[in-house]
């Protein structure tokens, strides 16, 4: 068994893609907060390919953890000398493993606050990027503004506070880097909402309104925040997993990261210090990401919310389970064909209804083994940033809304924290103790859960939304998951 070091590496042979480069040579020219699987699925694995080709040595990556538990992943990163196996799994069962090298150091900020922000004022760093989720900007979801009302952005404001949140973090890097005349780094969102470079741009802003108005302006001035388009399947790391690669490979990994072979990345070309040559291994780098990322956020992630909770409430627990089944794959196409794609705008080099078939085969591959209970996660975070404006868009072009209406029911059925067969289900979300206690009034108040403006703004008072979110939901408690979909119009389902 070998342990992943880099003094060990090169000892595995040839049954698994080892770094042929010189990671000694390497230095940190981005600083990444939240280093997940989706990270090192994705953003770091494109470094690599970079540094196999002998290019972007300067560009290696510097992790920081921000929440309590990031310290898994410091604890795993640090003992591994940043390496971490890759498994890519094919839909026909070949597994494909790649250690990655591009990850060269991780802070955890609470054990070093002045360590992680001199980290971010070093003139090498020229990117600070992020995978911090849809919550981890602190949006209202209505009114779209910067929640000043946050309590850790409350003590975060505060003269002379240790900082807790990632804006605090990059406003005094940043601060730093202004006083001392070294340029600004940009800020790289690498999360799935609409427009994540302008969100940020927004949110990291405002902070450092209310903390330094000058400092602000200077952000504006400086600061590059392009916006980008993400995209590839990766579960959550299983103890299967690890077994997997110990067992199968020979390798002693305490984090490795599982995905699907495909994967995505679409960039503004919007930078202030040099960013790598990401075009050479496959990244599209274009002037607009927009028609990329509403392409994205409404057909993948909206349809992974139109399997979530439909699927769970039937009895399906893995994703490729429900998306084998010709009644949920025929749902996901229908919402996409008549709901989600009338909202986008023309996709330059895209097949729209390849894509779409694509998708249900990427769904369907039975060997990620994604997890439906995955996809349900945090859907206050979610619903309300890939379905709504969907609804919303329809709604002002007297479009259909019957199968998102549905999805949304789905969710409030979800939400009550028991499923079909009695069973509780726990429901992941930050806002999960109010979710729940609203969704188990629906008996006396059916519209009770879209009654919440923070989530769902006004579509509870057009009824053009609320007659087909009713039906759902009254069918969802009569008759079930199931029967719900079979019994929707046939017509919706072609």
């Amino acid at each position: 068994m070998t342990l992943l070091k880099d003094e060990t590496v090169q000892g595995l042979g040839g049954s698994v893609a080892v770094p042929g480069y010189d990671r000694s040579a390497l230095t940190a020219g981005i600083v990444h907060i939240g280093v997940g699987g989706f990270h090192r699925a994705h953003q770091a694995m494109y470094l690599d390919r970079l540094m196999r080709e002998g290019k972007a040595f300067d560009w290696a990556i510097c992790g920081l953890g921000l929440l309590p538990g990031d310290v898994r992943m410091r604890d795993a990163l640090k003992a591994q000398d940043g390496l971490y196996t890759l498994v890519l799994k094919h839909a026909d069962g070949t597994i494909e493993p790649t250690v990655i090298g591009s990850i060269v150091d991780y802070l955890y900020g609470p054990d070093d606050p002045e360590a992680a922000i001199e980290k971010m004022t070093d003139p090498q760093v020229r990117i600070v990027s992020l995978t911090v989720t849809e919550g981890g900007y602190n949006v209202n979801p209505v009114t779209g503004e910067f929640d000043l009302g946050n309590a850790q952005v409350q003590a975060d404001l505060v003269d002379g506070a240790v900082p807790s949140t990632s804006f605090a973090y990059v406003t005094e890097a940043l601060r730093r880097r202004r006083d001392r005349g070294t340029p600004a780094f940009t800020v790289m969102s690498c999360d799935n909402i609409q427009g994540n470079g302008e969100v940020a741009h927004k949110m990291f802003v405002a902070f450092a309104r209310a903390k330094d108005a000058e400092l602000a302006d200077w952000i504006e001035a400086e600061v590059p925040f392009p916006n980008s388009m993400v995209d590839r399947i990766t579960p959550v790391t299983t103890d299967d997993d690890r077994a997997l690669v110990a067992e199968r490979f020979g390798i002693s990994d305490a984090w490795p990261v599982v995905c699907e072979p495909f994967a995505q990345w679409v960039l503004e070309e919007k930078f202030a210090g040099g960013r790598p040559p990401y075009e050479d291994v496959g990244v599209q780098v274009v002037e607009d990401v927009m028609p990329y990322e509403l392409m994205k956020l409404r057909l993948l992630n909206a349809s992974h919310q139109a399997v979530a909770y439909f699927g769970y409430l039937a009895g399906y627990r893995l994703v490729h389970d429900a998306c084998q089944d010709p009644l949920f794959s025929a749902f996901l196409l229908a919402y996409m064909d008549r709901e989600g794609a009338p909202t986008l705008r023309p996709v330059p080099g895209v097949d729209l209804t390849d894509y779409k078939h694509t998708l249900i085969e990427r769904f369907s591959n039975p060997n990620v083994r994604d997890t439906l209970a995955r996809l349900c996660a945090e859907s206050s975070d979610r619903i309300p940033k890939w379905l709504v404006p969907v609804i919303r868009e329809n709604l002002a072009a007297g479009g259909e809304v019957r199968l998102s209406a549905a999805i949304v029911a789905s969710w409030a059925r979800y939400a009550e924290g028991v499923d079909e067969a009695g069973e509780p289900i726990e429901v992941v979300d930050r806002l999960a103790e109010r979710l729940t206690a609203v969704a188990r009034t629906q008996a006396e108040d059916d519209l009770a859960f879209i009654r919440d403006r923070d989530l769902f703004g006004d579509i509870v008072d057009d009824e053009r939304f609320v007659g087909p979110y009713r039906s759902a939901l009254a069918s969802l408690h009569r008759d079930g998951a199931r029967v719900t979909l079979e019994n929707l119009d046939d017509t919706e389902l072609d």
